[in-house]
């Protein structure tokens, strides 16, 4: 999680994109709150929490990512990992949600049927969860984001710049 936060916060520093404010959204134990804060040094952090036990446990926000509203958007949203154990139709909720919850760099990652079959260690992800294809976030991802690659996707509208060779499609 230290590597994929590093990543994360190189790739926002590359843009040029000043970044204040980070949500993680769906943050588990926060194991990227650390590393993300230490290489953003001055940006304010906020993870997003589901479970009212981790909530308690940990300080987090408590609430479901088809649904939280916050009074104003982030300049860096994390989405790791989350939406497969949502349900279609609250998936489908929760991505649209990341569009007014996100101003400028969004990482997203899901869980897909592909690689489920192909690259996931069967043995210790959790098979509890629903496999969509990567064409199904992608589609809606695609109605707000510009997608760069390697799970990074840039907020339409925003004033970042990127080459032509680094955005993905």
């Amino acid at each position: 999680m230290a590597r994929r936060a590093e990543f994360i916060a190189a790739y926002v520093r590359h843009i040029d994109c000043p970044v204040s404010s980070v949500l993680d959204a769906g943050c588990g134990l926060g194991l990227m709150r650390e590393p993300l804060m230490r290489a953003l040094p001055g940006a304010a952090w906020v993870g997003l929490e589901y479970s009212g036990y981790l909530c308690q446990r940990y300080g987090w926000t408590e609430g479901s990512l088809a649904e939280w509203r916050p009074r104003k958007p982030f300049d860096l949203v994390v989405c790791y990992d989350v939406l497969q154990y949502l349900d279609d139709a609250a998936a489908a909720k929760a991505m649209a949600n990341l569009a007014r919850l996100c101003r400028g760099v969004l990482y997203f990652s899901a869980l897909t049927g592909r690689d489920w079959r192909e690259n996931a260690d069967q043995t210790r992800t959790d098979r509890e969860v629903t496999l969509r294809s990567a064409d199904w976030y992608r589609s809606r991802l695609k109605r707000n984001f510009r997608q760069v690659g390697a799970g990074l996707w840039l907020r339409k509208g925003s004033l970042l710049v990127t080459w032509e060779l680094e955005t993905a499609g």
